[in-house]
């Protein structure tokens, strides 16, 4: 009988550090959460066509989009409508960005502190469109709380910038599904810690061989009335891209 009450004890011991093996190995980090998310909106390469529509109280434009990343070191973006912006080329290679205008046969060099202004006139910052797939190493992440937003559960993180690199933001506070690791929902505040503006994602569906968000609103904080609407109308993940296609030589010859 002592016997027995001892193997059980035993028994009982092993199950509870299996318990605490297993639990520690699904356990995700911050970081993990992110990259996770980061990985599922944009692949090892991602190409893909979009919509990008600026509201204001008055008026509102859509300009039709390509797009192509690699990593979080490389991305093109060019405008294909309408004509007035057609043929705009905005790449990222590494640390420089670039834009060409083909109108006046134009190559700009976009310096730091542009990064920060709207792109095209929208509540997207040049930083938004060329840099966002950076934000895995580039900031420092935390685990704030659980939650749910749109009715999903959802981990709410903390990314703050790392002290040796440059980003024009403050913080950012973002809302990641846990099943799923889609990013439903990110706040972006300024160095002094107001809230800038935030983004929503939405309208889930199978995209690229991936169920993903196909429509992001960017909404600003200070702007009543104001809203950017991006929607993803086709995408392809983790087709061979080259890191010549980056290239300055490239930006006058995509279409």
């Amino acid at each position: 009988m002592r016997k027995l009450k001892k193997l059980s004890v035993l028994s009982f011991t092993v199950i509870i550090l299996f318990a605490v093996f297993f639990q520690g190995k699904t356990t995700l980090t911050a970081v993990e959460i992110v990259k996770k998310a980061n990985d599922l909106r944009y692949g090892e390469t991602s190409s893909g066509s979009m919509n990008m529509t600026l509201i204001r109280p008055s008026w509102k434009r859509t300009l039709s989009l390509k797009m192509w990343t690699k990593g979080t070191d490389y991305s093109m973006v060019i405008i294909t409508a309408p004509a007035k912006e057609k043929g705009q080329v905005f790449m990222k290679r590494k640390t420089e960005m670039w834009n060409w205008i083909p109108k006046i046969s134009r190559m700009i060099k976009l310096p730091p502190s542009t990064m920060s202004q709207g792109w095209m006139g929208s509540d997207y910052t040049n930083d938004d469109m060329m840099n966002e797939g950076s934000i895995v190493n580039k900031f420092n992440h935390k685990i704030l709380r659980s939650e749910k937003f749109e009715n999903m559960d959802c981990y709410v993180i903390e990314s703050t910038p790392k002290d040796d690199d440059a980003v024009v933001w403050g913080k950012k506070m973002i809302w990641i599904s846990k099943a799923d690791f889609f990013t439903l929902k990110t706040e972006s505040y300024d160095e002094d810690m107001y809230l800038v503006k935030t983004e929503i994602s939405s309208d889930i569906k199978q995209m690229g061989g991936k169920r993903l968000p196909s429509k992001f609103e960017i909404i600003p904080a200070d702007n009543p009335g104001y809203k950017t609407v991006v929607v993803l109308k086709n995408i392809v993940f983790n087709e061979a891209i080259s890191e010549s296609f980056f290239s300055q030589q490239n930006m006058k010859r995509i279409r």
